[in-house]
């Protein structure tokens, strides 16, 4: 079985990390690149940067801060928001960024999706999904959060993989901030869809909670901000418990 991935989001506004609750009331919680260094030594699996408004300010996720982040990790660096063409995506990779995430320019062109993978390879396209309950399925929200596509999750997700997404970052916006836990049936509806990995986020509170998206999510890997930017648990410390727990991790 492939080693179950943990990663740290970065979401960035005004070169600073921030972090809210269910995408509103954010925080400062840090610089970039010190977080990065931090979570590098710890033996954080994969980072990625999120310009949470670069989608609603129109303009592209700042060049200065994926270079700064870049310069402190020796491990796969992913970079979203505010890109809407392939310019946008070979900025971020010139700037040192391993993969590149879209969410509401894939919505609005999914051939962006295509063409980036026949660029750069599906391996450095992920397309993130942020998705809020609707009865007894998902609907996938655009522009930072703040709309509704009106889009089925699962639907939009099997999209994204057939026209050449390498992964899918799938944030349950109900979730999100809450430190509640994942949403494991979110999670599980669409790893099950899928034959490309799913990344589960929004929600860590405690360890327990990346065991359950492991095995009841079926998460490839699992993505947190708050659980380490704030010093609650260390990354080394979640991973030996993830092994205690059977969970294989790259310790």
């Amino acid at each position: 079985m492939l080693a179950k991935r943990i990663i740290a989001c970065l979401d960035v506004r005004d070169g600073q990390v921030v972090k809210g609750v269910k995408f509103e009331g954010l925080r400062a919680a840090g610089d970039p690149a010190e977080l990065a260094r931090r979570y590098d030594a710890e033996g954080i699996d994969e980072v990625v940067i999120l310009d949470v408004t670069a989608t609603l300010e129109a303009r592209q996720a700042r060049a200065h801060t994926i270079r700064a982040v870049a310069r402190e990790l020796f491990l796969p660096l992913c970079v979203g928001g505010g890109i809407r063409t392939e310019d946008d995506a070979a900025a971020a990779i010139e700037a040192g960024a391993d993969k590149v995430s879209l969410n509401s320019a894939a919505l609005a062109d999914p051939t962006l999706i295509t063409r980036l993978a026949e660029r750069y390879g599906s391996q450095a396209v992920v397309v993130a999904i942020d998705a809020r309950g609707d009865g007894d399925r998902w609907t996938a929200y655009t522009r930072s959060g703040s709309a509704s596509a009106a889009r089925d999750v699962v639907e939009w997700a099997r999209e994204a993989a057939a026209r050449g997404a390498g992964e899918i970052l799938l944030t349950s916006m109900d979730r999100d901030g809450t430190k509640s836990g994942f949403d494991c049936a979110l999670t599980a509806a669409v790893s099950d869809a899928l034959a490309i990995p799913v990344i589960a986020s929004g929600g860590a509170g405690e360890f327990a909670h990346f065991a359950e998206v492991f095995r009841a999510g079926r998460a490839d890997a699992a993505l947190a901000a708050s659980i380490f930017h704030f010093n609650t648990h260390g990354v080394a410390e979640l991973k030996q418990f993830l092994h205690g727990q059977g969970i294989p991790v790259r310790l």
